[in-house]
């Protein structure tokens, strides 16, 4: 498990154990599945997973596992891009349940050419799939050479280590966090898909974190049940989301692994929005829903470790896809991208703006290279200015993209924070909403959080994204915001103490 993308890495472990249950994998074997109820975490992440054998590789078992994750442009379903407004998972794109995409060392071929089949840029994504099985080769060859320098037998006792460190810092992290029990609530916008002549109703996701000693458990329950739309997350989803706020309490060289979460019991109810079951739509769960989950629980711990947590970010990764028939080539082309927003405002220092924050770290893409590939021109991309909460450490600004269709083309944003504003702490101001909008022959129209719309030429997408929200009040008076919970015995509050924080903070 590493750093680099959280919502990614921090859910692997379970699709690990997922094909582990499956096989029993051999040298050459290469395992391969998306399935968010089979271990994946929505169906654009496809996982490959290889066995590492020893200096023989007729060993009994392998001595280690290599796995890669990627996020694919398009892998079917109903949308370009596979990030649709849906309303269950067979609409998303192809599902891969744990299969063998090599078999001692042999290609599946028949496996390949159905994938390949169904998705929108089969070249593409033959290419994709290569640089995953290049990514796999690569660790191995590195795994192979430290059990060559160092042996086995000291390379499996520094890895088992490498988790007992972890653990014992993660432990000697909540030792310092005062027994309690801390909660809060944060909302979702909506699902995706409101009634017709209905207002979308918010989403709850509610959290409580108790604290006892060098261990803590976390309780999801309150939130809401799974819904219709696309906001789903699985188990693995939120788990990771929990598993980054930890590392981020934890100091800055404490290495990513397992160990990590072993002082940490996690309950979250089955059929929620954030344990959805099959056939529950799950694609904006991975990516909208994490954030949340982020949220919540840094709102929970800020009652018990005020100097240490930030106020909100932006909330969401502005999700937008396209899909087109090239001009020129004729052939169908697909698009995604995630947009930065504010960070919050925190004890340290205001917040950067037009960032990736928490789940996410993705990089933007440029504006040459989005032109060169695409029929759409960049008509404007620059901060939000004004964004940010304020706050004696204001928030960050969001950004401004707006994309102008050169052919007619598909596009699909999915988004948060639109109806409830990243919050502020200890007396900052919430960050500004995001908001969508399409501009169709000059005459500017307002869309909701999830939408998929069509565009002609000359037609333009614009994505407003969400400020941070600012910490700290402007005048330097203080204050936290009521918890629902006393912060070192546990015991409930007094009644005026008892309202629940909003999502707007």
């Amino acid at each position: 498990m590493g750093d680099h993308m959280p919502v990614h890495l921090g859910s692997m472990p379970k699709s690990v154990r997922t094909v582990l249950d499956e096989f029993s994998l051999r040298p050459g074997d290469i395992a391969i599945l998306n399935d968010p109820f089979g271990g994946g975490t929505h169906l654009p992440d496809i996982t490959m997973i290889l066995p590492v054998y020893g200096e023989n590789d007729k060993d009994s078992k392998p001595i280690f596992y290599v796995a890669s994750r990627a996020h694919h442009a398009d892998v079917g379903g109903m949308s370009p891009g596979s990030m649709p407004i849906s309303s269950d998972v067979f609409q998303e794109g192809i599902r891969i349940p744990a299969l063998l995409l090599y078999r001692n060392g042999e290609l599946n071929n028949d496996l390949l050419h159905l994938l390949l089949h169904n998705v929108r840029t089969p070249f593409e994504r033959e290419g994709d799939l290569a640089a995953q099985v290049a990514s796999l080769r690569a660790g191995e060859k590195r795994l192979k050479e430290l059990i060559q320098k160092n042996g086995i037998e000291e390379l499996v006792h520094h890895s088992k280590g490498l988790q007992d460190y972890a653990e014992k810092l993660m432990r000697g992290v909540i030792s310092e966090i005062p027994d309690g029990m801390y909660a809060a609530d944060d909302v979702l916008d909506d699902d995706g898909t409101p009634e017709k002549g209905r207002r979308a109703k918010g989403i709850k996701i509610t959290v409580a974190i108790e604290v006892a000693g060098d261990s803590l458990k976390v309780d999801f329950d309150g939130t809401d049940s799974q819904v219709k739309g696309c906001v789903n997350a699985v188990e693995a989803v939120t788990y990771s989301a929990i598993c980054y706020v930890m590392k981020c309490l934890a100091p800055l060289d404490t290495p990513s692994s397992a160990g990590l979460m072993r002082p940490i019991e996690v309950f979250i109810p089955e059929r929620s929005v954030l344990n959805a079951e099959h056939p529950a739509a799950t694609v904006g769960g991975n990516v909208e829903t994490s954030q949340r989950v982020v949220d919540v629980v840094l709102k929970a711990f800020f009652a018990a470790l005020p100097d240490a947590v930030p106020a909100a970010s932006s909330g969401t990764m502005n999700n937008l896809s396209l899909g087109a028939i090239h001009p020129v080539s004729k052939q169908p082309l697909t698009y995604y991208e995630t947009i930065g927003g504010g960070m919050g405002g925190g004890p340290a220092g205001p917040g950067d703006s037009g960032i990736q924050t928490h789940m996410t770290n993705s990089l933007n893409t440029p504006i040459e290279a989005l032109e060169r590939a695409f029929p759409v021109r960049v008509r404007e991309y620059r901060l939000r200015s004004g964004s940010g909460g304020k706050g004696k450490h204001p928030g960050g600004d969001g950004v401004v993209r707006s994309m102008e269709a050169l052919t007619d083309c598909q596009v699909t944003i999915l988004s948060e924070r639109r109806r409830y504003a990243p919050y502020g702490l200890n007396g900052g101001r919430a960050g500004k909403k995001g908001s969508n909008s399409i501009i169709v022959r000059g005459r500017t129209r307002r869309l909701p959080s999830k939408a998929s719309v069509p565009l002609s030429p000359g037609d333009c997408i614009v994505v407003e994204s969400p400020g941070g929200g600012g910490w700290g009040s402007a005048s330097t008076r203080t204050k936290r915001p009521r918890s629902r919970y006393t912060k070192a015995k546990g015991r409930r509050s007094s009644s005026s103490s008892k309202r629940r924080d909003s999502a707007a903070g």
